[in-house]
């Protein structure tokens, strides 16, 4: 008798298994894209640069700047070139002031001994975009410094945002 419930509730666990695992695979509607700065040391001539494609454009999504530094970073912000380029048209370039920690509190975002992330969302509200397709984007330094030493990577993230 025992043997004939054991074998049933295996037999019943199997498409329970398969039902979570199932559900567990949801699609995730993320871009994310970061380069490595050559030698922790950002030139101003070195501009990271990807592309991504759009599909759904009746839903918004959130734009993040992913930036990884180490602790000896000896700022409180980046001054960055930002640019979009839409499917068919011109590059669009804003430059934009990051503040990356202060005095008082310290560095935002998370670190781990002496590296530190922070994601910044770069749109204040999700925003559409306008048409499919595939879109560019480049990244450049515009500090004083050149090389701006102990930035280890930079990166954009797109994040669909669930309706």
């Amino acid at each position: 008798m025992k043997s004939i419930v054991k074998h049933k509730f295996q037999f019943l666990l199997l498409p329970v298994a398969y039902c979570i695992f199932l559900s567990s695979c949801t699609q995730i509607d993320i871009f994310e894209k970061n380069m490595v700065i050559p030698k922790y040391e950002w030139q101003q001539r070195f501009t990271a640069k990807g592309d991504f494609f759009i599909t759904d454009t009746s839903s918004a999504y959130s734009i993040y700047l992913v930036l990884r530094h180490t602790d000896a970073y000896k700022y409180n912000n980046i001054w960055l070139n930002i640019g979009l380029q839409p499917p068919g048209d011109s590059l669009h370039i804003q430059k934009v002031n990051l503040a990356l920690g202060d005095d008082a509190n310290g560095w935002e975002g998370t670190g781990m001994n002496d590296i530190w992330e922070v994601r910044k969302l770069l749109n204040g509200a999700p925003r559409r975009f306008k048409q499919p397709g595939k879109y560019s984007f480049s990244i450049s330094q515009i500090m004083r410094d050149n090389p701006l030493p102990h930035v280890m990577s930079i990166g954009l993230r797109i994040e669909k945002q669930k309706d």
